[in-house]
């Protein structure tokens, strides 16, 4: 008889971690995004040109796709291309190198990229969060490599890392 009235006592604790359970929910997001999607349905993102001295025409277009690609990937956010909740424009303005190391004999060693774009950010859903803020991106590579034989890969590299501050300065929300 007791073992029966245990029995009970653990089906009806089971039931009720159940019903909790089923009661309340957790909603994770790991993507980063944080948006209110009641608000905020459209996104318009501008080409961003080449402004800095220093061109590698190839730059631009990386640029531009990956950053439409991150909305797309990791938001609901619908593309357009006028009066969007958000707005994206800027330009790339700097791609320099420089000589970062140098070797025993006198000669530079390593060389460090670096790419910088300006944004500025409007949410026409909530104006606090407008910004124009530049963020930058930094590479090295071995002096006795051509820059054009890494160039690609090391601006892929930077774009990534831009466009990765650009999202979550603009809808993580962190």
């Amino acid at each position: 008889m007791a073992w029966t009235r245990n029995i009970f006592k653990r089906a009806a604790l089971l039931l009720s971690v159940a019903f909790l359970a089923a009661a309340c929910s957790i909603s994770y997001k790991f993507n980063g995004a944080s948006i209110d999607y009641t608000k905020t349905k459209t996104i318009q993102i501008a080409q961003f040109p080449i402004r800095s001295a220093y061109v590698w025409t190839p730059m631009q277009s990386i640029f531009n796709n990956q950053l439409t690609d991150i909305y797309a990937r990791q938001t609901k956010l619908q593309q357009v291309n006028r009066n969007g909740d958000l707005q994206l424009s800027g330009e790339i303005v700097e791609y320099s190198q420089f000589n970062k190391g140098v070797s025993a004999d006198g000669y530079s060693s390593q060389v460090q990229l670096k790419m910088t774009v300006n944004v500025r950010f409007v949410n026409n859903a909530n104006h606090d969060e407008d910004f124009e803020q530049k963020f930058s991106a930094t590479t090295q590579y071995d002096s006795s490599q051509q820059l054009t034989a890494v160039q690609e890969e090391l601006v892929t590299q930077m774009v990534e890392d831009i466009v990765d501050q650009i999202f979550n300065a603009t809808v993580a929300n962190w």
